[in-house]
C-alpha cells in the first residue's frame, strides 16, 4: 500500500498547496501557535533522539525541525557546560523558569516525560506528578509495577495528567499489548499505553496488530520503523523502509480518530541525524496528507515553483530561503485572512521586511502592509525597527534576538485587524480601520504612504524582502482563515 500512497502523494501535497483545505474560525493570535499539518496529531521529538546534546540544545534542534511540542526524558543535561544540572522533579524553580522562557521564545510545548520511574511510594510520586504538573506535561510514560497502579491511578485524577505504560522490548513487563490491557482494566482513562512500533516489531508483534488490540488505550505514540522482526537490537531505519507499515499505521489512527501525541524517537546512530529526521517528517507529513487534510500548508514549495521571482535572487535549500541578491519573493497565491508562522534569522545591520495583502507586486510600496524585519536588538523599539507595521505602529517592545540567532514570527491578519508575535511576545495589535488618512497615522505622525491604511487591500500576495542585505526565513507556514460571524 504505501508504494500506492508515494505514487498519488504529489497530487495531494499540489492540492494542499492550492489551498484545498478545510478552513477554521480561531481567535486572534497572542501567542506562537501549534503548526501541526494534522490538528489532533501532535507530531513531537522525543528528546531521547538528542541524547548526545543538551536539552537547551535539544529545544534549538527541535524548532529547527519546525515542529511545536516535545517530550523530555530523565536525566538530561540542561546545558551542555553544566553535568550536575539535569532534567528531573529535583531541578530548581529558576532553571524550570529558564526552560519555560526558551520553550515560549521559540514556540514549543512540553506534553509528554519519560520513560520515568514511578516507584511504589506514593511521596516520591506525588513530586514527579507535582513536577509534571509545573511544566505543564499532560502525560507521564512509565513502566511502573502493576500493584502500585491503583496508587498512580488516584495520583492521575488528582493532578489531571496521564499515565501511559510503555513496551521496552521483550522481557519487559510491558512488552505484550495483553499485558497493558490486563493492567489497565477497571482503571480510569488516564492510565493507558505508550506504544512504542519499534519495540513491538523487536519483540516479534507487528504495531497495527498491537494497536487494534489496545483500541482507544493508547494514549501516546513512540514512532519508529525497525527491519528486524523478533531482534531486540535492531537499529531504526527511516519510515517507510521497515516493516512498521507506517502508512496502514497512521490510516488507522484516521480510522479510529486519534487525537494526541505522536513522538518521533529516533534512535539510530549517523551523522545525518537532522537530515534523517527532516526526511521521517517529511515522509509523515505526505502519508498523513492522504489521509486528512491539512489545516497548516508550507507557505512555499521548495522549488520555488510557486512563487515570482528573478532567477538567481532567492535560494531554498535544506528547507532554509535565503535572499542572493536581486529582488523581493512574491506568492503567486492569494491570501486575505491567515496566520503566517515562520523563523528569520539577521545578519549584522540586516533590514527586510515580510509584505502582507499585497495588491500589486509592482507597486507594492503603497499596496501593502510591511511587517520589519531590522537588526534593532537592544535598542528603543520604533516605528522602523524589528516588528514593527512599518512607519505607522511600532512593537510593544523590543523582542529581537541579536543577529546570528533565530527568531520565530506568528503574523495574524482578520479583516481589519493584525497582530504579530515575536519571540513569545504579542508586540503588535493593529486595527486598520483607525488609519483614516493617507499620509498620517492615528498619533498624528506621518507616514510615506498615499493610501490610508483602512483602504489597504484585504487580500493579496505574501512578500519577502531583498534590501540589499543577508537574511534567512526557515519553517514558513500558513493557515487560512475564516471570520467569525
Amino acid at each position: 500500500m504505501i508504494k500506492f500512497i508515494r505514487i498519488l502523494i504529489p497530487l495531494f501535497i499540489y492540492l494542499n498547496f492550492m489551498g484545498i483545505m478545510a478552513q477554521e474560525k480561531i481567535s486572534p493570535i497572542s501567542s506562537h501557535p501549534s503548526t501541526d499539518l494534522v490538528d489532533d496529531w501532535h507530531l513531537a521529538m522525543q528528546f531521547w533522539t538528542f541524547n548526545k546534546f543538551s536539552f537547551f540544545e535539544a529545544i534549538d534542534k527541535t524548532s529547527e525541525l519546525g515542529l511545536s511540542w516535545i517530550e523530555a526524558y530523565p536525566g538530561q543535561q540542561i546545558f551542555a557546560e553544566n553535568k550536575d544540572l539535569v532534567f528531573d522533579e529535583n531541578l530548581p524553580l529558576e532553571y524550570r523558569e529558564q526552560i519555560k522562557s526558551k520553550l515560549k521564545k521559540s514556540g514549543l510545548r512540553l506534553i509528554n516525560y519519560g520513560v520515568i520511574h514511578l516507584p511504589d511510594n506514593e511521596e516520591k510520586c506525588r513530586q514527579i506528578f507535582e513536577f509534571a504538573k509545573d511544566m505543564g506535561i499532560k502525560t507521564i510514560i512509565s513502566e511502573p509495577e502493576k500493584k502500585t497502579l491503583s496508587m498512580i491511578d488516584s495520583l492521575c485524577q488528582i493532578y489531571d495528567i496521564n499515565v501511559a505504560l510503555h513496551n521496552h522490548p521483550k522481557p519487559s513487563r510491558y512488552w505484550n499489548p495483553d499485558s497493558v490491557l490486563s493492567a489497565v482494566k477497571g482503571r480510569s482513562k488516564y492510565i493507558g499505553a505508550c506504544a512504542d512500533l519499534g519495540h513491538w516489531i523487536r519483540s516479534g508483534i507487528q504495531p497495527l496488530v498491537a494497536m487494534k488490540k489496545l483500541n482507544d488505550r493508547i494514549l501516546t505514540f513512540h514512532f519508529k520503523d525497525v527491519k528486524d522482526f523478533r531482534n531486540p537490537k535492531a537499529s531504526d531505519v527511516l519510515w517507510g523502509r521497515g516493516i512498521a507499515d507506517i502508512d496502514l499505521v497512521i490510516e488507522e489512527l484516521k480510522t479510529r480518530k486519534y487525537q494526541g501525541v505522536i513522538s518521533i524517537e529516533y534512535e539510530r546512530k549517523t551523522e545525518k541525524l537532522m537530515s534523517e529526521l527532516r526526511t521521517n517528517i517529511r515522509t509523515y507529513n505526505a502519508i498523513a496528507g492522504y489521509y486528512v487534510s491539512f489545516q497548516w500548508q508550507n507557505l512555499l514549495k521548495y522549488d520555488l515553483t510557486n512563487c515570482v521571482i528573478e532567477p538567481g535572487s532567492w535560494k531554498f535549500e535544506d528547507g532554509i530561503l535565503s535572499a542572493e541578491g536581486g529582488g523581493d519573493l512574491w506568492t503567486k497565491n492569494i491570501y486575505g485572512n491567515f496566520i503566517l508562522d515562520l523563523d528569520f534569522k539577521l545578519a549584522p545591520e540586516t533590514n527586510s521586511g515580510i509584505f502582507l495583502r499585497t495588491g500589486d507586486i509592482v507597486e507594492w510600496l503603497h499596496t501593502a502592509i510591511e511587517v520589519q524585519i531590522f537588526d534593532s536588538y537592544n535598542k528603543k523599539a520604533g516605528k522602523h525597527d524589528c516588528g514593527a507595521i512599518f512607519d505607522c505602529l511600532e512593537p510593544a517592545k523590543n523582542m529581537v534576538n541579536p543577529p546570528g540567532e533565530w527568531n520565530k514570527y506568528t503574523i495574524t491578519c482578520t479583516g481589519n485587524k493584525i497582530y504579530v508575535v515575536l519571540n513569545g511576545e504579542q508586540i503588535i495589535d493593529m486595527d486598520l480601520n483607525l488609519w483614516t488618512d493617507a499620509g498620517k497615522n492615528p498619533d498624528g505622525s506621518p507616514n510615506k504612504f498615499k493610501t490610508a491604511y483602512k483602504d489597504m487591500p484585504r487580500k493579496g500576495h505574501i512578500g519577502f524582502q531583498y534590501h540589499g542585505h543577508p537574511v534567512w526565513f526557515r519553517n514558513i507556514r500558513i493557515r487560512r482563515l475564516e471570520l467569525a460571524q
